[in-house]
């Protein structure tokens, strides 16, 4: 799943009724709550978001779960500490459910 893919393209329209900018709607992500089943793996050199989803879920596109499961870690970075807990949440079905709710996908 892109992560764009479902972003929609909204007009504003100025009070006096003229169309005013276009703007995109940004993704909203669902809190993630811990599980007992969960998993928890140390960091590895090498290891990013993505390359744990595919182990895992076998789906690289999922890298948006472990992200927000984990967001004491650096977001903007490319690679994860190494070294560092890393919680991959277990049940992925509910999980994307939430996230469909929330951004209004069917």
């Amino acid at each position: 799943m892109s992560r764009y893919l479902n972003n929609k393209i909204l007009m504003v329209t100025n009070p006096n009724g003229t169309r005013g900018n276009r703007y995109q709607r940004g993704i909203k992500y669902p809190s993630i709550p811990l599980n007992p089943t969960d998993i928890y793996v140390y960091a590895e050199d090498g290891d990013r978001f993505d390359i744990l989803a595919n182990e895992y879920y076998d789906d690289s596109t999922l890298w948006w779960i472990i992200s927000t499961a984990n967001s004491f870690l650096p977001q903007d970075s490319y690679y994860i500490p190494l070294g560092v807990q890393i919680r991959i949440p277990s049940n992925i079905s509910g999980i994307q459910s939430s996230y469909n709710q929330l951004n209004n996908i069917r």
